[in-house]
């Protein structure tokens, strides 16, 4: 990560952006599924959907992180957070959600939600920092018709 005056701006993405997400995505290890519900037509479209949710962290013109949010009308959902390794533990990670919150509360939501994969200790860390309760008792299902999932 760049070190010096260039300061950390939190802002939508630009329809030109998409393909730099999902480099952070992949330099970030978050799985990716170009097939499926990540190809960059899927993700496109969502964008121009609700643009205001595709949300991205740059230091000068480099995208340093990224946050997908989305509204189910009742939560806010918190999805797809990635940081690139060299940025993250610097912040980025927070900015991000506190964007996607503050999003959210203007459109009414006070529940705020991330789903995290078991095994991923640092999110489930990070999360819990961020004021993140663990619900127990709850299972997530889901019944997927694409192939490509």
């Amino acid at each position: 990560m760049k070190s010096g005056k260039e300061r950390l701006v939190i802002r939508s993405l630009k329809p030109s952006e998409v393909p730099a997400m999902i480099r952070v995505w992949r330099a970030s290890g978050l799985p990716y599924k170009p097939k499926g519900r990540d190809s960059l037509r899927n993700l496109r479209a969502q964008r121009a959907g609700d643009p205001e949710l595709f949300i991205g962290a740059f230091i000068g013109p480099e995208m340093m992180g990224v946050i997908l949010a989305s509204d189910d009308g009742r939560r806010a959902w918190i999805n797809r957070l990635a940081v690139r390794p060299e940025a993250q533990r610097t912040g980025v990670a927070s900015a991000l959600v506190d964007r996607a919150e503050k999003v959210m509360r203007k459109r009414g939501r006070r529940l705020f939600c991330a789903q995290i994969e078991a095994d991923n200790d640092v999110s489930t860390k990070f999360f819990e920092e961020a004021g993140y309760r663990r619900e127990h008792g709850i299972y997530y299902f889901t019944k997927r018709e694409l192939k490509s999932y």
